[in-house]
């Protein structure tokens, strides 16, 4: 088993940024000043099968959108941190309030403001674009771009690390 693999295979909490990871870093907004942006239906079906599997999911943002908010309930997903200027410090407390250490927790981003995170979880990821700083210090680099596919990419790996992927699958295969 490669070391990424093992190191996905103990995760209890995955995290994942917003702009470049779970879209493609793009911001758009409306003459009005509402900002509009675009999620990969792939990366969102992987949030949820990894939810499923008994993987919790937080997304961590530096940014605020009302976008990202309707998404994330969409999803389902409960942690979602938006204005963070200290992810690092935000994940170390997700973990504490779990009881779990930080080898257990994992992180996927695509700019240098996500080292200290990245650098500091117990598995790492990027998108293909990401940048080459981020790109040479992670435990995986997706073969897809931020926005479409990257986090599904994982979500799957990770799925796979934990002898998951089965039982995730076998509800589409019956």
């Amino acid at each position: 088993m490669s070391q990424a693999l093992a190191k996905a295979a103990r995760l209890v909490l995955m995290g994942f940024d917003v702009d470049g990871v779970l879209t493609d870093g793009t911001l758009y907004f409306s003459s009005q000043g509402d900002e509009i942006k675009a999620f990969s239906g792939l990366d969102g079906h992987g949030l949820k099968m990894l939810q499923q599997a008994g993987v919790e999911v937080a997304i961590i943002s530096g940014r605020s959108s009302r976008a990202l908010q309707l998404r994330a309930e969409n999803l389902g997903i409960r942690e979602l941190h938006m204005g963070v200027a200290d992810k690092r410090g935000l994940i170390e407390s997700l973990a504490k309030s779990r009881g779990i250490g930080l080898t257990q927790v994992g992180y996927m981003g695509d700019d240098v403001v996500d080292l200290p995170i990245l650098r500091a979880c117990g598995f790492s990821a990027t998108v293909a674009d990401g940048h080459d700083e981020v790109k040479s210090r992670v435990d995986h680099v997706a073969a897809r771009g931020g926005g479409r596919g990257a986090v599904r990419e994982v979500c799957e790996l990770i799925l796979r690390a934990q002898g998951k992927w089965a039982a995730a699958m076998a509800e589409y295969l019956e």
